[in-house]
């Protein structure tokens, strides 16, 4: 009798939908608000000046083409893994690598940028890596809990953070608008048309938060209508919130000052006849970097299930706890490497590599989405063009450092994975 391998029936460990809608905005928007609010507003105005309000513009712009192309897929799609599924259901088994792997390495910088923002405005002085490698190791520990005590977490980071912008608005309209720091037109495109796509590009690294929304399709309640409606409400709330703010810096610290800094925010209530509320800012900076790490480590984790489940990342990390229904080992996992990215990198080169990865991955969405066919379609096909041609463009703009180093570990995965099914086939 020849020998035939035995299959096993069993069907991999799932997740449980337990988000409703507001739980999917509250988490896509408790990404976003913590991710530029704090941390991407000064190196955008070190590339552009002024100009970093157009930036902001683009960035929305084309954040929202993305958007529509992942809320499209998301429907269609409904499971752990955002555009890592999206890719290989529509592309092929090698553009959903790419795309995974671009989202994994991108938001992992991302969760480092993240802890490093809560360090800069929480530890003192010398002790700010120490202490961002202990809000991972925290956060981590609070995600294996379950996904309901992540949302949970969330929602209070969320009235944390918009008390603290309050906070900032009106210290900033006590201090006055200096007119050294007015806007005006020409200030707004002194940068060039290089400088101002540059802000845009660093600037998108604070809107990638829906994709958190996406990534954790498999928990979510009737994600067809979900989904979607999650990702266009906590973007256009987070837009809002970002102009907002990027006004009061600009008006409040002028662009110099804007750039030289690493606590916006706290500088300018320090600066101001309100100073007395910087430690109440400081507070609420921390509190929101501490809510997009949360959520970060969430979809990344999520991410990482999917590409495990393909074979395409070690199996092992496919394991989903029994209890808690979470994705444990790859949670783990994502830990440790962000604790060794804190330990060598610094925010902006972080901020800059996160944003290659990230714009690398609405790529392939927007490729993704243009493929999709009736009844699936929701939007035209015109903004996923659109959407594809400006997310190369804003990779192209990035700081080269950033390009080089984002490219070379792009290549290097896509090496592993070559490496690894010639393994397989010979086996």
């Amino acid at each position: 009798m020849p020998y035939s391998p035995r299959v096993s029936q069993t069907p991999p460990p799932t997740l449980v939908r337990r988000l409703g809608l507001g739980d999917a905005v509250v988490i896509g928007l408790g990404s976003m608000i913590g991710a530029g609010l704090f941390a991407a507003f000064s190196p955008a105005a070190l590339a552009a000046g002024n100009g970093l309000l157009v930036g902001l513009a683009v960035a929305a712009l084309v954040a929202f083409f993305n958007a529509t192309s992942s809320a499209q897929l998301a429907a269609q799609y409904p499971s752990s893994g955002g555009t890592y599924v999206y890719g290989r259901e529509r592309l092929g088994p090698w553009w959903g690598f790419a795309a995974g792997w671009s989202f994994v390495i991108g938001k992992t910088a991302s969760c480092a940028a993240m802890a490093m923002t809560f360090a800069a405005y929480a530890a003192p002085a010398g002790w700010e890596r120490p202490v961002a490698i202990g809000a991972v190791v925290l956060l981590v520990a609070v995600n294996l809990r379950g996904i309901t005590r992540t949302a949970m977490l969330t929602r209070i980071i969320v009235v944390v953070v918009l008390l603290t912008l309050a906070v900032t608005v009106a210290a900033s309209a006590a201090t006055g608008l200096p007119q050294s720091v007015a806007l005006d037109a020409p200030s707004l495109i002194s940068a060039g048309p290089y400088g101002i796509l540059q802000s845009a590009g660093i600037l998108f690294f604070a809107f990638a938060g829906y994709a958190r929304i996406a990534t954790m399709g498999e928990e979510v309640k009737d994600p067809a209508r979900t989904i979607p409606l999650a990702i266009i409400l906590a973007l256009g709330i987070a837009v809002t919130l970002y102009a907002i703010v990027a006004v009061v810096l600009l008006t409040g610290l002028g662009a110099a000052q804007l750039a030289a800094s690493s606590a916006p925010l706290s500088d300018l209530v320090a600066s101001g006849p309100w100073s007395w509320a910087t430690p109440v800012v400081r507070v609420g900076a921390a509190a929101a970097s501490l809510g997009a790490l949360l959520a970060l480590i969430a979809g990344i984790g999520r991410t990482t299930l999917a590409m495990a489940r393909e074979g395409d990342l070690p199996r092992g990390l496919a394991a989903v706890h029994p209890r808690f229904r979470v994705p444990y080992r790859a949670e783990i996992a994502l830990g440790i490497v962000v604790c060794a990215v804190i330990a060598v990198a610094d925010l902006r080169g972080a901020i800059a590599f996160s944003s290659f990865g990230v714009l690398l991955y609405y790529f392939v969405a927007n490729l993704a989405a243009f493929t999709q066919t009736e009844p699936n379609r929701r939007y035209p096909r015109m903004l996923q063009v659109v959407g594809a041609i400006a997310c190369l463009l804003l990779v192209a703009t990035l700081p080269p450092l950033g390009i080089a180093v984002g490219a070379s570990v792009l290549v290097a995965g896509l090496l592993l994975r070559l490496v690894l099914r010639g393994i397989r086939r010979s086996s």
